[in-house]
């Protein structure tokens, strides 16, 4: 038999921390119970400080990867989800380009792949941790000393033990959905409130302004007296949040739950249960927000060593390729201005579409290639192939109705890559579109809070019908 790294892990499976998986179904109620315990520790460990940093201030070089990755700089989730997500991109990659031999059909393997994918995620925590301690995220190590050094990084990598346990939890059936999904979804939506209501006042030199969108109109309608250049002020200030990002928020919002409802039914009945006939719902965006998630991982990481290698080899050619950064006027980080990291950053707003066509371009084809490509390359790696759901559902004794049993696979085959792919395109065109209109939160992160939020929905209403509508 031939050698496969996948096996390499097999020594350290039995230390890997892992929640078993219940042995009963799981009343809703308890689930409701279960989700929002795990989301109370996320959002205790989001405030909980590191111990034995010396100070945060100065440039946050992490300042793009926050939000989608639901991280809080200075605290036990200064990493978030980030590795756990990176392991998951990573160990695509390796298997979609076949680097990686496992199959997917059997259990074994599939269990030793999620195996591999946490272990490569404690690999880059670590990684990670000890890169920003001896970047001196937190002070200068010699000041600091090599205990404490090593204490800040047991405390980020305990951390992300706490959050993939936690994404254990709800992904094996007691709670609702992905921890990851869940995680980010809460931190954008954060995001957004605050960005619209925050008291928080700014000074950018003509005088305190509130930060909140919602809160500047009311301040400026009230404290002007010429009144319509006060609103028309709260609509298109720049550098700040106003009225104008909030209403494309909204309508992006909108726009995403409208496509969330697109989908083909391919009617299906049952050989066992005779006169039994359903439906096998397979939605435009198949792959829900996994694609935007997994490009979200690629572009953070590109920006970090982007970042990184600029910070030390800003005069070298091929660094200044990869991405030129400067100090943004304000917000108090960094922004790319040239190179490749600058051409996948999202555009600030509307004007800056106009200005700089050739960035919007490249843009939008990055997202629509990536989103399209990740989508695809998931579907073969989750099991919700058509190859795997044919399998599914002749083990269930299913078939389509209209079709002989033997065309079962290349049936689903006419749908399933086809609303993977173009559900990727689609999910990459509203992201960009987002960024383009200068929707709060970026583009990214809406997509990801909608379908989040939908697909928390959906499980909503199936397990209401399932208990007979008895749920609140």
């Amino acid at each position: 038999m031939s050698f496969r790294a996948i096996e390499l892990v097999k020594p350290f499976v039995g230390i890997l921390p892992e929640v078993a998986s219940p042995t009963r179904r799981v009343p809703f109620r308890e689930k409701v119970l279960y989700t929002a315990v795990a989301l109370f520790v996320f959002l205790v460990c989001s405030q909980l400080p590191l111990y034995g940093i010396y100070s945060t201030a100065g440039s946050d070089p992490f300042y793009w990867q926050r939000v989608i990755m639901a991280s809080n700089r200075g605290t036990c989730m200064e990493l978030g989800i980030g590795p756990i997500v990176t392991s998951g991109l990573i160990m695509q990659l390796l298997s979609g380009s076949k680097l990686m031999d496992f199959d997917p059909s059997v259990q074994e393997d599939r269990e030793l792949f999620e195996h591999t994918n946490k272990f490569v995620g404690f690999l880059i925590t670590i990684g990670q941790a000890t890169a920003y301690v001896l970047s001196g995220m937190y002070g200068p190590v010699s000041e600091m000393g090599v205990l404490r050094a090593v204490l800040i990084v047991c405390q980020l990598f305990a951390s992300t033990v706490v959050v993939c346990l936690l994404d254990d939890l709800l992904s094996k059936g007691y709670g609702f959905g992905s921890g990851t999904s869940l995680f980010i979804a809460t931190n954008i939506c954060e995001t957004i409130v605050w960005k619209a209501f925050s008291p928080q006042t700014i000074n950018r030199g003509r005088g305190a302004e509130f930060e909140g969108a919602i809160v500047s109109l009311f301040q400026l309608t009230l404290t002007r007296k010429d009144k319509v250049k006060a609103i028309k002020e709260a609509f298109y200030r720049g550098n700040l949040p106003n009225c104008l990002n909030l209403l494309a928020t909204v309508a992006v919002f909108m726009i995403v739950i409208y496509f969330q409802g697109f989908r083909i039914d391919l009617p299906i009945k049952s050989k066992v249960m005779r006169g039994y006939t359903g439906n096998y719902p397979i939605k435009l965006f198949y792959t829900s927000n996994m694609p935007i998630i997994l490009q979200s991982a690629l572009v953070s990481n590109v920006y970090f060593l982007s970042q990184l290698l600029y910070k030390r080899y800003g005069g070298n050619f091929l660094v200044r390729l990869f991405g030129r950064w400067e100090e943004s006027q304000f917000g108090g980080h960094k922004v790319p201005v040239g190179g490749l990291a600058y051409y996948i950053s999202a555009p600030t707003d509307l004007s800056d579409v106009f200005e700089n066509p050739l960035h919007a371009l490249f843009y939008m084809t990055f997202m629509l290639t990536a989103c399209a490509l990740f989508s695809k390359t998931w579907i073969e790696i989750s099991g919700t192939s058509s190859r795997d759901v044919a399998k599914q559902l002749k083990q269930q004794q299913y078939f389509i109705q209209g079709h002989r049993e033997s065309s079962l696979r290349r049936e689903l085959d006419r749908y399933i890559p086809t609303a993977a792919a173009f559900g990727g395109l689609c999910i990459g065109f509203l992201t960009a579109f987002a960024d383009f209109m200068g929707a709060i939160g970026s583009g990214t992160g809406i997509l990801l809070a909608v379908t989040t939020i939908y697909d928390y929905f959906e499980k909503y209403e199936r397990e209401r019908v399932e208990s007979g509508g008895g749920l609140f």
